[in-house]
């Protein structure tokens, strides 16, 4: 993708618990109501970098220099705690920045990303992301609209976690996959693979052996089937219950 390219974010979007799934990809458009103009100013500004899959971004308790613009592939946030145990905050897609609450560079990252696939990235410096802020104000209303839609995510994530329990968030989890990555084959509704049984129990908070017994059942009732690439939902009325 070259510069002058504009980021493609119209394929399947961002990924985290949420009641509401018109919101999921809210923040996605950091640089789309730019001018090419000032598109080309920001970039100007930031440093384009490479991230191959598995790789760390940004890590909790460094030092916050920045934020990354998604240009391609997918980026993970997550948060560590004392046990080490993790817990996967959201997937984000092109179109979204990553390295917030901060984006001026200072304090330290309270969270953790790495590349869930190959990336390319645009790092803007919390000194240069000032500059731009002073002087385009549609930079500005682009980084307050990127900082609303992550609180609302964050939000809704701790309601997610505080009012439902782990086999609930697997379902809504489930009915997200469906809503924004399935496409309907005949009565089913099919989503391509792309997580893991390990990667599904960071997001709902749940141990890996949880969520393949808990699978398990919902394929023994019928509900669904999964296959090394798909996982085919024949009743999403029974997930959505």
């Amino acid at each position: 993708m070259s510069e002058e390219t504009d980021i493609d974010n119209t394929g399947p979007g961002a990924i985290y618990l949420s009641e509401y799934f018109l919101e999921l990809n809210e923040g996605a458009g950091f640089l789309a109501s730019l001018s090419p103009d000032q598109r080309k100013k920001v970039r100007k500004l930031g440093t384009r970098c490479s991230f191959s899959k598995g790789e760390g971004i940004f890590h909790q308790g460094a030092a916050h220099t920045g934020v990354w613009v998604i240009e391609e592939g997918r980026v993970r946030t997550f948060y560590t705690g004392p046990s080490g145990r993790e817990i996967t905050l959201a997937y984000w897609s092109p179109g979204h920045f990553v390295g917030g609450p901060e984006v001026f560079g200072r304090g330290r990252h309270v969270w953790s990303a790495d590349a869930l696939e190959d990336c390319q990235l645009l790092f803007l410096s919390g000194t240069s992301l000032h500059h731009l802020v002073r002087e385009v104000p549609e930079v500005a209303i682009a980084v307050i609209d990127g900082l609303v839609a992550k609180g609302k995510s964050y939000s809704a994530l701790i309601q997610m976690l505080g009012t439902r329990t782990v086999s609930e968030r697997l379902r809504q989890l489930l009915v997200i996959l469906a809503d924004a990555h399935g496409r309907e084959e005949g009565q089913t509704i099919v989503v391509d693979r792309t997580l893991t049984y390990e990667q599904i129990a960071a997001i709902v908070g749940a141990t890996r052996q949880w969520v393949t017994q808990s699978l398990d059942k919902l394929k023994s009732a019928g509900v669904l089937e999964i296959t090394r690439s798909e996982i085919i939902i024949h009743n999403l009325e029974s997930l959505e219950e």
